[in-house]
Protein backbone atom coordinates (compact mmCIF):
# COMPACT_ATOMS: atom_id res chain seq x y z
CA UNK A 1 0.00 0.00 0.00
CA UNK A 2 2.83 2.40 0.80
CA UNK A 3 4.37 1.79 -2.63
CA UNK A 4 1.11 2.81 -4.26
CA UNK A 5 0.96 6.03 -2.22
CA UNK A 6 4.51 6.90 -3.22
CA UNK A 7 3.33 7.01 -6.83
CA UNK A 8 -0.22 8.31 -6.38
CA UNK A 9 0.48 11.30 -4.13
CA UNK A 10 2.90 13.03 -6.56
CA UNK A 11 0.54 12.33 -9.47
CA UNK A 12 -2.41 13.74 -7.53
CA UNK A 13 -0.46 16.87 -6.54
CA UNK A 14 0.66 17.40 -10.13
CA UNK A 15 -2.85 16.99 -11.54
CA UNK A 16 -4.32 19.29 -8.91
CA UNK A 17 -1.61 21.89 -9.58
CA UNK A 18 -2.16 21.68 -13.33
CA UNK A 19 -5.92 22.10 -13.03
CA UNK A 20 -5.47 24.92 -10.52
CA UNK A 21 -3.06 26.73 -12.86
CA UNK A 22 -5.41 26.31 -15.82
CA UNK A 23 -8.41 27.61 -13.85
CA UNK A 24 -6.59 30.57 -12.25
CA UNK A 25 -7.40 34.03 -13.66
CA UNK A 26 -4.46 35.19 -15.79
CA UNK A 27 -4.13 38.72 -14.33
CA UNK A 28 -3.57 37.42 -10.79
CA UNK A 29 -0.86 34.86 -11.55
CA UNK A 30 2.53 35.78 -10.12
CA UNK A 31 6.10 35.52 -11.42
CA UNK A 32 5.50 33.83 -14.83
CA UNK A 33 2.77 33.88 -17.47
CA UNK A 34 0.05 31.26 -17.19
CA UNK A 35 1.22 29.25 -20.23
CA UNK A 36 4.74 29.05 -18.83
CA UNK A 37 3.45 27.82 -15.45
CA UNK A 38 1.48 25.07 -17.20
CA UNK A 39 4.63 24.13 -19.13
CA UNK A 40 6.71 24.03 -15.91
CA UNK A 41 4.13 21.82 -14.17
CA UNK A 42 4.08 19.39 -17.10
CA UNK A 43 7.87 19.26 -17.56
CA UNK A 44 8.73 19.09 -13.84
CA UNK A 45 5.71 17.21 -12.47
CA UNK A 46 5.97 17.34 -8.68
CA UNK A 47 8.48 20.19 -8.43
CA UNK A 48 6.55 22.34 -10.91
CA UNK A 49 3.30 21.90 -9.00
CA UNK A 50 4.95 22.76 -5.68
CA UNK A 51 6.56 25.84 -7.25
CA UNK A 52 3.16 26.83 -8.62
CA UNK A 53 1.56 26.66 -5.18
CA UNK A 54 4.39 28.61 -3.55
CA UNK A 55 5.37 31.16 -6.20
CA UNK A 56 2.75 31.38 -8.92
CA UNK A 57 -0.70 31.00 -7.45
CA UNK A 58 -2.66 34.26 -7.17
CA UNK A 59 -2.61 35.77 -3.71
CA UNK A 60 -5.74 35.13 -1.69
CA UNK A 61 -6.84 32.31 -4.00
CA UNK A 62 -8.53 29.81 -1.79
CA UNK A 63 -10.29 28.00 -4.59
CA UNK A 64 -8.94 29.61 -7.72
CA UNK A 65 -12.41 30.55 -8.81
CA UNK A 66 -11.92 34.30 -8.58
CA UNK A 67 -12.65 36.72 -5.80
CA UNK A 68 -16.37 37.27 -6.48
CA UNK A 69 -18.43 36.37 -3.46
CA UNK A 70 -22.18 35.93 -3.58
CA UNK A 71 -24.18 38.16 -1.31
CA UNK A 72 -27.77 37.93 -0.24
CA UNK A 73 -30.33 40.36 -1.60
CA UNK A 74 -30.59 42.09 1.77
CA UNK A 75 -26.89 42.99 1.51
CA UNK A 76 -27.08 44.31 -2.06
CA UNK A 77 -27.44 48.11 -2.10
CA UNK A 78 -28.90 48.06 -5.62
CA UNK A 79 -31.63 45.63 -4.61
CA UNK A 80 -32.49 47.66 -1.51
CA UNK A 81 -32.68 50.84 -3.59
CA UNK A 82 -35.03 49.14 -6.06
CA UNK A 83 -37.30 48.14 -3.15
CA UNK A 84 -37.38 51.74 -1.92
CA UNK A 85 -38.29 52.94 -5.43
CA UNK A 86 -41.13 50.39 -5.71
CA UNK A 87 -42.56 51.09 -2.26
CA UNK A 88 -45.95 52.82 -2.46
CA UNK A 89 -46.05 56.20 -0.79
Amino acid sequence: MLRVLVFLVPIAITIYGLIDALMAPSPGIRLLPKALWVFVIIVLPLVGAVLWFILGRPLGASTGRGSHRSIGPDDDPGFLASLRDRKPR
